[in-house]
């Protein structure tokens, strides 16, 4: 991944109307908020809402996330309310069980994140910036779930990202650009079920990480290998910009033989930190 100083023609994503006119925002979080509680009435969706009290019996992925890093000068006590914060999130998630043709709602389960369940204020991202906030930091789970369901054959359905890219690298192990944003209720993980076997979910919050795993009655008869591909920096009008692509290859779990892959995004976003500064101590593909 290199950092380019020059200037690039590249095309450079709208600024949304809430960022434009901020006191809109209220306004339109409750239009957005109700038009999704509309949706999930009308949609036609068979959400998934059964817990198994017995993990299923095949692993098809595990993953775990580590709880506080250094971001930044983010402050420390917005993490480690994180931390608690994470908890009271994923007990609504734990032992989830997703049957065929049933969607995984990360809002839906979790619902609103207030201090009345529990919450405290944690690190919340908001137009590239942290900022503190009742039930900042569960996007961490979603991120974890998001990156185990990659790794099957699971439909994501819906996932959005950030539009800012924060904090330099720092003991990132996944490719950039594969996190979630969330904000309680339009803003959120769907996952659906398109296969003939159930899938559970299993997540903790540890000592030290976030600790998930994705079980299944079957191993699925591919493997799939997620990277990122095309990263780069580049200026455009005195603005720094990153961008990748992520990829997926899939592999015969029998054979071993590569047998296609897919492009499953192509990220672009701001980044709120001199790249030139940050690279200098970077192994190739931004992986500390």
């Amino acid at each position: 991944m290199t950092a380019e100083t020059t200037e690039t023609t590249t095309r450079v994503a709208p600024i949304r109307m809430s960022e434009r006119w901020p006191r809109i925002r209220p306004v339109a979080v409750t239009y957005f908020r109700m038009r999704r509680h509309w949706q999930w009435l009308t949609g036609g969706q068979t959400f998934a809402r059964t817990f198994g009290t017995e993990p299923l019996p095949v692993t098809v992925k595990k993953h775990r996330s580590l709880l506080l890093r250094q971001l930044g000068d983010a402050d420390m006590w917005l993490q480690h309310n994180k931390v608690t914060n994470l908890r009271i999130a994923v007990a609504q998630l734990d032992g989830l069980v997703i049957r065929p043709g049933e969607t995984f709602s990360f809002a839906r389960l979790v619902g609103r994140a207030t201090e009345k369940k529990g919450y405290v204020v944690g690190m919340f991202l908001s137009g590239g910036e942290v900022k503190p906030d009742v039930g900042g930091g569960i996007c961490q789970a979603a991120n974890l779930l998001h990156w185990m369901v990659l790794h099957s054959p699971l439909t994501v359905v819906e996932r959005s990202e950030h539009s800012f890219d924060p904090f330099p690298d720092s003991g990132r192990v996944i490719p950039w650009g594969t996190g979630c944003s969330i904000f309680y209720n339009y803003i959120d993980l769907q996952v659906r079920n398109d296969t003939e076997v159930p899938y559970q979910l299993r997540i903790r919050v540890g000592e030290t990480h976030l600790e998930g795993a994705l079980l299944s009655t079957a191993m699925p008869a591919h493997s799939y290998h997620v990277e990122a591909r095309d990263e780069r920096f580049e200026q455009h009008e005195g603005i720094w910009w990153r961008s990748n692509q992520v990829w997926r290859r899939v592999v015969d779990r029998r054979s071993g033989n590569h047998v296609g892959e897919e492009l499953l995004k192509v990220n672009r976003a701001r980044v709120m930190y001199d790249p030139t500064m940050a690279y200098d101590d970077r192994t190739p593909g931004g992986r500390l």
